[in-house]
């Protein structure tokens, strides 16, 4: 099911759905427990003993994208831009997400870039978007499209760009064990899908760096 949808769903209809209840915060705690004992260490020892209640504290931070909607965030905008038509851009916006695969972090960058039609957004408000994506289980080609298309949906612009790079921790620290590798996707829309030079200007002002 959609994870927008989802947030629609009562709490007692999505356990019926899943056929299953949502944990409440002492089963959650347990549940860590069983895991620090499957590892092989002692959850009772002095050491572990508090560390359930500070995995579910730490959760709560790191999966707080869940409760947070990216559409309202955006909602607020500006029409006094005295005709501006350019580019718009959001270079090294640093988000920290985890992969739905392993659970383990993503460190990357985020640059965006939107040539508005009518109206503009705070800028802030575009990290702050890239933020509550951030915080849920993510694949980078899911984060992606999610930034790209909020911003397409709710500021309608002439054309947008969106650019992440980042380390997966998953290559880097289990597995394959790559520790420079980087992947880098993109999302273009508009007028940088459909022009050729737009699209090499955002790529050159995102890598641009003083020297």
């Amino acid at each position: 099911m959609d994870r927008q949808i989802a947030r629609q769903v009562p709490d007692e209809e999505w356990d019926n759905l899943l056929g299953i209840r949502t944990p409440n915060r002492e089963q959650a705690m347990a549940c860590v427990r069983t895991l620090l004992s499957f590892i092989g260490d002692n959850p009772d020892r002095e050491g572990l003993r508090d560390t359930p209640d500070r995995v579910l504290r730490a959760w709560e931070e790191l999966f707080g994208g869940y409760g947070a909607d990216a559409d309202i965030v955006l909602d607020r905008t500006f029409e006094e831009i005295d005709g501006y038509e350019d580019m718009i851009l959001l270079r090294d916006v640093d988000f920290v997400s985890h992969c739905e695969h392993h659970m383990l972090p993503i460190h990357g960058k985020a640059h965006i870039a939107y040539r508005p039609k009518s109206r503009v957004v705070g800028i802030s408000k575009l990290a702050r978007v890239v933020d509550i994506f951030a915080k849920r289980l993510q694949t980078q080609e899911t984060f992606t499209a999610q930034i790209a298309n909020t911003i397409e949906k709710v500021l309608a612009p002439e054309g947008l760009a969106v650019l992440v790079e980042a380390s997966h921790q998953c290559m880097v620290t289990r597995g394959i064990q790559k520790r420079d590798a980087t992947t880098i996707t993109t999302a273009f829309r508009g007028c940088f899908l459909e022009s050729e030079r737009l699209e090499k200007r955002f790529l050159s002002l995102v890598h641009a760096r003083e020297k």
